[in-house]
């Protein structure tokens, strides 16, 4: 997305600008999204949820995401709605096809360049992902190659480069990207979680998005974790689901579901969607070295950024979608 976007502002300012994709289609992750772009309501929000974040870069977001929203709009991408349906944020959502329908110009698939402008090449899930034996639940060609390329250009890096953003997915061998938001397990704050040889146990309250329980199953062995539900939860609803739903999707998906003394137990394993760590820029979307001189022509945008959510969670697409556009401005000004 925040190649797309970038290169939409830059046509509007009058650039050629191209898009190198080096995957076998556009729009990235984000096309296997459930498109919801949002940011948090105010700064003390964001801190709050992201404490170890870049207050500068979240104020960037804060500032610019509800025009942006509005310029994305005006392209003739269509917002479904504007309600997230949560009362710490705010937001839209689109039809990610529709939005790569409307973007997806000048798109070079199967190419890549050594001399880009704008970096934005969705992080290194893939990369991550494979070192920590999880499951993927992003595009397969994130692997890193924007961190790699301005690493040796002297970029410094920002945030925890082992921090993501994941979600606790049936307990299978591999997953299919149609399957990436139907198959997730959010009932997390319902359950008892504890490793899967029993050993360990999430202790206190998951957060809302529940990314602190992914994090933590990905630490336990294997990756993998129980979920055992009381039968008397299996009806509460977490957004458009209920628990039982969420899990007869499990079940169906080969995962091992366990019934026994009135409770339900789904083995979930851990998957990355988004790395939280990554380059470091400034609110021009300069990539900086270590002592804060920027390299030189060399912009990032969406979640090859780091340092924004440390410590939490915000939302990639927000980040796409400012990035994008301050990107392409920043690089024509």
């Amino acid at each position: 997305m925040a190649g797309l976007v970038a290169a939409a502002r830059a046509r509007e300012l009058g650039a050629e600008p191209v898009v190198y994709e080096k995957g076998s289609r556009a729009g990235g992750s984000m096309l296997l999204s459930s498109g919801f772009a949002w940011r948090y309501r105010t700064a003390e929000i964001f801190q709050e949820q992201c404490p170890g974040g870049d207050p500068v870069l979240q104020h960037l977001i804060l500032e610019h995401f509800d025009d942006a929203l509005d310029w994305l709009e005006s392209l003739g991408v269509e917002l479904l709605t504007r309600d997230t349906g949560n009362p710490l944020t705010i937001g839209a959502r689109f039809d990610p096809r529709q939005l790569v329908g409307m973007l997806g110009l000048d798109v070079r698939l199967g190419e890549t360049t050594e001399l880009p402008t704008i970096l934005a090449t969705g992080g290194f899930p893939a990369r991550l992902a494979r070192e920590k034996q999880l499951l993927l639940r992003a595009n397969p060609w994130s692997e890193g190659d924007g961190l790699d390329l301005a690493v040796g250009r002297g970029a410094a890096t920002a945030g925890d480069l082992e921090e993501f953003y994941g979600r606790a997915m049936p307990a299978v061998e591999e997953l299919a990207e149609e399957d990436f938001v139907r198959l997730s397990q959010l009932y997390g704050r319902h359950a008892t979680v504890t490793s899967f040889d029993g050993s360990e146990r999430f202790e206190g309250e998951a957060t809302w998005s529940e990314i602190d329980l992914a994090q933590q199953i990905a630490r336990w062995p294997g990756g993998r974790a129980w979920y055992t539900i009381e039968r008397e939860a299996l009806d509460a609803r977490v957004r458009e689901r209920t628990v039982r739903e969420m899990v007869e999707e499990a079940r169906a998906a080969g995962a091992e579901v366990r019934e026994e003394d009135g409770r339900t137990s789904v083995l979930v394993r851990a998957a990355v969607t988004q790395t939280l760590g990554g380059l470091r820029v400034d609110e021009r979307a300069r990539v900086l070295r270590e002592g804060g001189d920027p390299v030189e022509r060399l912009y990032a945008a969406g979640v090859d950024i780091g340092g924004i959510s440390t410590g939490g969670w915000s939302s990639g697409l927000a980040t796409a979608l400012v990035f994008g556009v301050v990107a392409a401005e920043s690089a024509l000004s």
